[in-house]
Formats: C-alpha cells, sequence, structure tokens
C-alpha cells in the first residue's frame, strides 16, 4: 500500500479514528488542540504533513464546533503544505437542510460544503447523506458510502430473509426501503405520516400487510425517535411477528432513549458514526471503521471503491 499518507482526527471522531487506524495498521497523527478561557480553541499537527495526503476524520455533529474544528483542521493542513486534503465525515451535519421547504430560510447543507470547499479540501468521504443530492453541493470528488455494507449482512444473519419484511417508517425514505427490500428479495411496506411540527408526529398509517412477519425499519438517522418507535408500534398492532430498526447515523437526542425502551422495537442498531453516550438496552452499534479504512487503502492505491457498495 502506498504509505504516503496520514491520518487525523478531531476530537468529536477520535473513538472512530482510532479503529480506522489499527485496521489500516497505522499510527494516529498526533494533532493538538488548544482551547482558551472563552472557549475559543486552536489546532496544530505535531508532526510533517508536507506533501502528505491527509485524512481529516470528523463526523460534524452538534455542537457547531465539530465542524468549527474541522474546518481549522484543514485551514492548517494547507498552511502545513499538505499535498491532499480529504475529509472523513462519516456524518455530515446540517444535511436535513438540503433546499428551501419555505420561505426566508437557509440552505444549511449548501453553506457547509461551500465552508468546507472555501477551507481547502480537495475530496470528501462520507456516510449516507440525508439527500444524494448533496453530492452535487461540492465541485471536488465526494466518496458517498451506505451503512447498508455493515447494516444488510448483519440483518441476514439475525433475522434471515425466510419471513422478513423491510418497512420504511415514512414516504421519505420509500427509496432506501426499496433498495434493501430488493437485495433481500423480499416485500416492502411503507408507513404515511403526518407532521404540524417538526420532530412530531401526529398521525400514522400502514401501506402494506406486516401480519406474522418480521419487520425491518429503515431509516438514515434516528434523531428523536418519534417517527421510528410510532411505526414499530403500528407494526405491531397490525400484527407483526417482532420489529427491528435500522438507521445510519444515532443522533438519538432529547426523549429518544426512553422512546426507543418503551417501545415495540426488539432492536435499534445503528453505526458508530456518531458516538452513543446513551445506555438504552436496546440499541446496537455495528462498527463502519473496517468500511472507511478500506476505502482509504483503496484511494491510495487508486483502486475503484465501486464494488464495495452493497445497496
Amino acid at each position: 500500500m502506498n504509505n504516503n499518507f496520514l491520518v487525523f482526527s478531531g476530537r468529536a471522531s477520535r473513538y472512530l479514528a482510532e479503529k480506522i487506524c489499527a485496521s489500516l495498521g497505522c499510527p494516529l497523527g498526533n494533532l493538538n488542540v488548544q482551547t482558551f478561557a472563552d472557549g475559543e480553541f486552536g489546532v496544530s499537527f505535531e508532526e510533517t504533513i508536507r506533501g502528505k495526503h491527509v485524512f481529516l476524520v470528523q463526523s460534524t455533529f452538534p455542537t457547531a464546533d465539530n465542524l468549527m474544528e474541522l474546518l481549522l483542521m484543514i485551514d492548517a493542513a494547507k498552511r502545513a503544505s499538505a499535498a491532499h486534503i480529504i475529509a472523513v465525515i462519516p456524518y455530515f451535519g446540517w444535511a436535513r437542510q438540503d433546499r428551501k421547504d419555505k420561505p426566508r430560510v437557509a440552505i444549511g447543507a449548501k453553506l457547509v460544503a461551500d465552508l468546507l470547499s472555501v477551507a481547502g479540501i480537495d475530496r470528501l468521504i462520507t456516510m449516507d447523506l440525508h439527500a444524494d443530492q448533496i453530492q452535487g453541493f461540492f465541485n471536488i470528488p465526494v466518496d458517498h458510502l451506505y451503512a447498508s455494507k455493515v447494516l444488510a449482512p448483519y440483518i441476514e444473519q439475525e433475522v434471515g430473509t425466510e419471513n422478513l419484511v423491510i418497512a420504511s417508517p415514512d414516504a421519505g425514505g420509500s427509496k432506501r426501503a426499496y433498495n434493501y427490500a430488493k437485495y433481500f428479495g423480499v416485500p416492502m411496506v411503507m408507513c404515511s405520516k403526518h407532521r404540524e411540527k417538526a420532530n412530531v408526529v401526529d398521525s400514522m398509517f400502514l401501506i402494506g400487510e406486516v401480519e406474522g412477519k418480521d419487520v425491518v425499519l429503515c431509516d438514515d438517522m434516528v434523531d428523536t425517535a418519534g417517527t421510528i418507535t410510532k411505526a414499530a408500534n403500528l407494526m405491531m398492532e397490525k400484527g407483526a411477528r417482532s420489529v427491528r430498526a435500522i438507521a445510519s447515523h444515532c443522533v438519538m437526542s432529547g426523549p429518544a432513549n426512553e422512546r426507543v425502551e418503551a417501545s415495540s422495537l426488539k432492536e435499534m442498531i445503528f453505526t458508530d458514526s456518531i458516538p452513543y453516550r446513551g445506555s438504552c438496552a436496546k440499541v446496537h452499534i455495528l462498527s463502519i471503521a473496517d468500511m472507511f479504512a478500506e476505502t482509504i487503502r483503496r484511494l491510495m492505491n487508486e483502486e475503484s471503491i465501486s464494488n464495495m457498495f452493497i445497496i
């Protein structure tokens, strides 16, 4: 493998960067973050990166400090004469703000894309964007990975496909659920929901049959868990034998842990794109470190990554 690269991490994703480096068989780069009394912070690379391919691992989940820290890392790498700067952002924050859905609102995903581009990245590696079209906000190569690489094998092993039904908790996730259903060769059902405001589901009904089936709900992220738990409860009311849920990003804010624990879900499966700091017994975390490590390995060897995609 071409060893002309270094991997560094921001504070928020160090747990994942360490696993990526272990998979690559390389040390994690030495980066220092200094915090001042007023909360301002600065970053510095404590080893030479001149002429290197520099991979910066940092998910940009709240708070905004995580994004700012990544931007400072990019700027420092550019000023230290790195040959190429690759941002590795397993969870791309602000991705839900991908369009103007009402007057006088910001398109946060485009703003973040512009910030990263102006800061100086040459490439982006990310996973399961909330909207695929966010890739078009960048004028640089974007490697958009999918958590199905780790989630699909887990479902095959733990649930099997004989009695499986794939479900989408809302219309927006129907394409994702369809792709899983097509891959497994099983039926798909969908929930239709109505919201009065963000994070609050007023009503929901089921389109399709789940009686006697093992249902797996698919989503890209779970925030307050209102939709996913309401959908799970509805599936059990309609006669499902069991209900699990898979989601790429473990946001799990507010009452999410309590809702999942009290719901009909047998299991809630996430990846470690975001660190899970809750204590819900139903939550199970799968690591994406090997997937990202293999992507880095193939990029450095100038190999295709397309055959890594399952769904």
